[in-house]
């Protein structure tokens, strides 16, 4: 085994959801079966990681100025769905029971890992939230103690005072259940029976 073939394998790895069984199946295959297309994924990764960066107003991925839901004139600019991560903003989409704008965390409060408030995509949204043009903003994180001691964060010290309606949405998910994986049926049905926090 070659010293670059291993560490090969150890990139690929790294990948969420890849064991070493997994990885060294896709190094072998790129490497010995289809050297044209290992060529065509390293320009892909390359002109991507060129490419695309974060939406300055909301965290989600884009190639231009702003990303294709913040561009948007047929989304209601009244609406913010907060999510951990871009991954669960594709999984909203795929429900396609939500209409609004997005504001995209990066992650969550978690002290033991040593993730503060500094280290959350929480400036665009404290913008949006002093605009005055939300009405409401739909906590969609995580049904775990990190993903609620975000959601107590963002209610009493990001939104505070402001006049604005705070939900949460409604849970078909497991005690530490993830947006990302659940299917677009439980995710329409959280959207569709969120809760308000305020009288909740």
């Amino acid at each position: 085994m070659t010293p670059h073939y291993e560490q090969l394998i150890q990139i690929l790895k790294g990948l969420p959801g890849l064991g070493y069984r997994s990885a060294e199946r896709i190094a072998l295959s790129l490497l010995v079966e289809k050297t044209e297309q290992a060529q065509a994924l390293v320009d892909s990764l390359v002109k991507a990681s060129e490419e695309i960066g974060p939406c300055p107003s909301c965290g989600n991925l884009t190639e231009s100025e702003a990303c294709e839901v913040c561009l948007s004139h047929e989304r209601d600019d009244s609406l913010v769905c907060v999510v951990e991560s871009v991954p669960d903003l594709f999984a909203m989409e795929r429900s396609g029971a939500y209409r609004g704008k997005y504001q995209v965390l990066h992650g969550k409060l978690s002290p033991i890992r040593g993730i503060g408030p500094d280290r959350l995509n929480l400036d665009s949204l404290k913008g949006k939230i002093e605009s005055g043009r939300v009405s409401e903003v739909i906590l969609a994180l995580g049904n775990d103690m990190e993903g609620e001691a975000t959601c107590h964060y963002l209610k009493e010290v990001v939104i505070g005072d402001h006049p604005i309606k705070v939900s949460r949405i409604g849970f078909g998910l497991p005690s530490g259940g993830n947006v990302t994986f659940a299917d677009e049926v439980t995710l329409r049905s959280a959207l569709e029976g969120r809760t308000d926090l305020d009288t909740g």
